[in-house]
């Protein structure tokens, strides 16, 4: 939990205010503020600090382009000095102010040596308390969705994905089970067991349940893939510099999983991560076999590098033997999805383009932002095989995303809402409360989503 955000009514104020308002903010104010930040060439941009006469700061006032941004303080706690800073403002900008200064507070130290010397944070002080306990489940999640994915893989492997699981559910009293191993074989779970049978790092299929038998069920399935080497079809050096993320959506999956327990959602829920490692070794998943998945449809191997949809096919597959009210996987599935909508915006594939769209429009509105992709039904001859039912990737160069959601889609019942998520869940850049590293995507306009579902 941060603690750089509290609940109060005293400290340092702090006024937050769009640059082209400045000017008649500025008229209003008292002379000797007028003076002062006139004076030391302030224009309405950024960080303003106000002192009073002894030299120590009585105010700030920061301006900005527009205070609708939800990461509009992402900066702020390790830009202005120490302290506790009073934000006097709306329900809106306090709650955006809450979230985004949380956001900005976090660090990733774990392999610093100095990490137990962490940043001593401005505090954030308002008046609502929606705003400030939103803000903390929110940072919860968020943070270790971030923690997981930027953990290299030899600290985050099949087994320590599975103890960070066990770990996140018991604060809530949710049951986790694991299929391990060769059992993952006798259970019939064999396409998971396939790609991860050649590491050091037993496959398994981590199963977490959490609510009330009485409430809809809601299924959310992550890929993890732990590392991704490519198998025999071995990534090039710059594709597998960052494959500790090929996680990620495991991790995304169980940062929304955190804020649908927080947040009490009057769900069932169950979770299932197919968690393994896609190592080379004599045993090796290879080009041409043929599996026969849980579902019953064989699936013969064009490219070992198409490892995600393979070991979230098993996993769909089990999930709709339960017939949930809503199913949703989270991938970090093609390259081709983030080649087409960039690194900050989720593919969002769903068998009703209703729901795509409904769920885009919630992000929008919360800088959480997805598009309807189609699930197109035409290209599924991309995916014939001569030898099976299935091809794991299809032969042609375009549409591999699109493809790829078809692929998965043979494995979910018709009857059953499925979405399907793709994305690359990595900030190749920093920005205002988004470090660069791992990140959550898409988990906020789901949240958002759900609770219009199941809460209304």
């Amino acid at each position: 939990m941060s603690t750089a955000i509290v609940r109060g009514d005293t400290g340092i104020p702090l006024t937050i205010i769009e640059t082209d308002n400045y000017a008649a903010w500025l008229e209003k104010r008292p002379v000797d503020d007028k003076n002062w930040l006139n004076n030391s060439g302030y224009q309405g941009d950024g960080i303003g600090l106000i002192p009073d006469i002894s030299g120590k700061i009585a105010g700030v006032v920061f301006g900005v382009k527009s205070v609708a941004d939800y990461y509009i303080c992402g900066d702020l706690p390790k830009q202005l000095p120490s302290g506790d800073y009073y934000l006097q403002a709306d329900e809106g900008l306090q709650a955006r102010a809450a979230f985004s200064w949380c956001l900005g507070s976090y660090q990733f130290t774990r392999y610093k040596k100095d990490r137990d010397q962490q940043q001593e944070f401005a505090v954030l002080v308002v008046q609502s308390l929606t705003a400030v306990e939103n803000a903390q489940r929110l940072f919860a999640a968020i943070s270790l969705v971030r923690d997981l994915i930027n953990t290299p893989a030899e600290d985050m492997m099949p087994e320590h994905l599975a103890e960070a699981v066990i770990g996140m559910a018991k604060p809530f009293g949710a049951a986790v089970t694991q299929i391990v191993g060769d059992e993952l074989l006798a259970k019939n779970y064999p396409t998971i067991h396939s790609v991860g049978r050649a590491s050091v790092h037993a496959p398994r299929l981590i199963d977490l349940r959490w609510g009330d038998d009485s409430h809809p069920k809601v299924t959310l399935v992550g890929k993890g893939v732990c590392f991704d080497s490519g198998g025999l079809n071995l990534k090039p050096a710059e594709g597998i510099r960052r494959m500790k993320k090929d996680m990620a959506g495991a991790a995304n999956v169980l940062g929304l999983a955190h804020l649908i327990m927080s947040n009490r959602l009057p769900i069932r829920l169950r979770v299932l991560i197919p968690a393994v490692e896609n190592a080379i070794g004599s045993n090796a998943l290879r080009p041409g076999d043929i599996i026969t998945t849980r579902k019953g449809i064989t699936v013969e191997i064009d490219n070992t590098d198409a490892e995600g949809r393979l070991v979230l096919c098993d996993a769909l597959a089990e999930a709709c033997n339960e017939k949930p009210d809503m199913l949703i996987d989270f991938a970090t599935l093609t390259g081709v999805n983030s080649a087409a909508l960039g690194g900050d915006m989720v593919g969002l594939y769903a068998n009703d383009i209703a729901l795509s769209r409904e769920i885009a429009d919630l992000g929008a509105g919360i800088d959480d932002p997805g598009w309807p992709m189609p699930i197109y039904k035409p290209y599924e001859y991309q995916l014939n095989s001569e030898v099976a039912d299935t091809l794991n990737r299809s032969t042609h160069k375009l549409g591999g995303a699109i493809t790829a959601a078809l692929y998965l889609n043979k494995f979910v019942d018709e009857d059953i809402n499925w979405l399907h998520i793709d994305f690359i869940a990595w900030n190749d850049r920093k920005r205002p409360g988004r470090p660069v590293g791992g990140d959550a995507y898409g988990v906020r306009a789901l949240l958002a989503y759900l609770q219009k579902r199941y809460q209304s």
